[in-house]
């Protein structure tokens, strides 16, 4: 279990995502910073921290990784969530294709980017947002958003992700509610950034009674 009081290095993967502790994302790897960082991981049995982007590209153009030049420069949030690699295989496109579990939110304390290009960050994992946490008991008053996630869940694109769920666990729940519903990246980004689960379902409460009443 790793501590708020740890701080540890990491490389990060900024994306134009926002991915949850237990959640999966599917990526397609093409850059040479990016093939060497996912080789060294798989290497090492290590991950890397998935940041969403603020400002910049997903893809440096040309190749240019310097601070000089404004076109490669990214700018990301500072809370994210730490993954590893549960899946790889070349797509048929030739290019290399992973899946990511998310595991532990972290907080960036302080980031550069490296002489390859791949940013790193200097961060501290949190105890409550991590799927290693204490499960955290669902009261009836929100069994309408669990009723929520079950038909989610049904979606094609969802069932695809193969997730596995407690939807006895609050935290489980906040999650998966944050990562599926319809709303903007920066609403999933405060979303995660909240760290008392029951803050954050009664968040999710109010963002699907907005979302009904629009209807």
């Amino acid at each position: 279990m790793k501590h708020m009081s740890e701080l540890l290095e990491i490389p990060l993967f900024p994306l134009k995502v926002v991915l949850f502790p237990g959640g999966k994302l599917d990526l397609q790897i093409f850059e040479r910073r990016y093939i060497d960082l996912i080789s060294s991981c798989m290497r090492s049995d290590s991950g890397f921290g998935v940041c969403l982007l603020k400002a910049g590209d997903e893809v440096v153009h040309g190749g240019v990784h310097g601070g000089g030049d404004k076109e490669a420069r990214q700018t990301i949030h500072r809370t994210g969530t730490y993954a590893r690699i549960v899946d790889w295989n070349q797509l048929d496109n030739g290019l290399l294709g992973i899946t990511v579990s998310g595991f532990d939110k972290f907080r960036v304390e302080d980031c550069w980017q490296s002489d390859s290009g791949v940013l790193q960050a200097k961060v501290r994992f949190s105890d409550s947002d991590s799927v290693n946490a204490k499960a955290m008991p669902v009261d009836d008053e929100y069994q309408p958003l669990v009723e929520l996630l079950e038909n989610l869940e049904r979606h094609p694109l969802v069932t695809e992700k193969k997730l596995v769920i407690d939807h006895s666990d609050l935290r489980a729940v906040g999650w998966r509610l944050s990562e599926l519903l319809p709303i903007e990246n920066e609403q999933r980004q405060d979303l995660l950034e909240i760290d008392d689960p029951d803050q954050r379902i009664e968040e999710l409460e109010r963002l699907v009674s907005d979302m009904a009443n629009e209807v």
